[in-house]
């Protein structure tokens, strides 16, 4: 007869040592502390004492709880945490006053369990819940007045309210794969909508051969098309690896900072 309880995996223990190797300077100056990929199941109390970075990542791992103690990270401005086994958010989170973005995609979190602290981060600019178990939008979420992007997709929405709708500065809104009644209506507000998840470049070593040839085969379309057309500088989109999951690229930085980030400035110290 088994005794106890099943125990889930048990994860990467991470070191105040293997903490400080993981931090990297921006381009634009910041500490980022990123400690993606690393199989942590349980937020590591050391990090604590690197409270003062600018630039957090805790994606893909498999966290299922992020204790209120990340109130300490008062500097904080980019908070990753997208595919991770998230149930809830804790509270405390509102009081990152400094937070600019946001990204908690591809987690289990529901309506019930979004906090209202989210609603104080008045400096938000980038918010992304896909990829979750939401069937509704808290109204509140208007207070949000900062925000320009926010993502809503693949979860269970049947409406989104006209407060977030209708934010002042809102330029991107992915909804997409909701069960809206008439999805049209849900997306009037928004002259385009473009996705907002996160984009991680791949190397052609980390695709599959049939990733990998289509990928290639949407190269040589757009070859085809600077050839007949030289002064088109657009840039390839590849929208099969937006996705969550993707093998990032190590150097994320530049892209990201041209991107999405405003430079290092007195108003913003993602």
């Amino acid at each position: 007869m088994a005794k106890g309880k099943a125990k889930g995996p048990k994860g990467k223990k991470i070191t105040l040592k293997i903490a400080k190797n993981s931090i990297r300077i921006t381009l634009d100056g910041g500490r980022r502390l990123d400690l993606s990929k690393m199989g942590i199941t349980t937020f590591p109390k050391c990090i604590l004492k690197l409270d003062d970075v600018d630039e957090l990542d805790l994606s893909r791992n498999m966290l299922k709880k992020i204790p209120s103690s990340i109130q300490k990270f008062q500097k904080l401005r980019w908070l990753d945490l997208h595919s991770n086994q998230l149930e809830e958010l804790p509270e405390a989170i509102g009081t990152l006053q400094n937070l600019f973005y946001l990204n908690v995609c591809n987690n289990k979190l529901t309506t019930k369990n979004l906090p209202e602290g989210l609603n104080l981060l008045k400096n938000l600019h980038i918010l992304n819940l896909g990829l979750n178990c939401l069937d509704s939008i808290p109204t509140s979420l208007g207070a949000l007045r900062e925000l320009t992007e926010i993502g809503l997709f693949d979860n269970a929405l049947t409406a989104i309210p006209n407060s977030v709708k209708k934010l002042p500065k809102l330029k991107k809104l992915n909804a997409e794969r909701n069960p809206f009644p008439d999805s049209t209506k849900q997306v009037e507000h928004a002259d385009s909508i473009k996705r907002v998840e996160m984009l991680h470049l791949v190397q052609e070593k980390d695709l599959c051969s049939s990733c990998l040839k289509m990928c290639m085969d949407e190269r040589d379309k757009l070859n085809k098309l600077m050839n007949v057309t030289p002064s088109c500088l657009k840039k390839p989109s590849f929208p099969l690896l937006l996705t969550p999951n993707s093998t990032a690229k190590d150097n994320q930085e530049e892209w990201r900072l041209r991107d999405n980030l405003p430079r290092h400035s007195t108003d913003h110290v993602p």
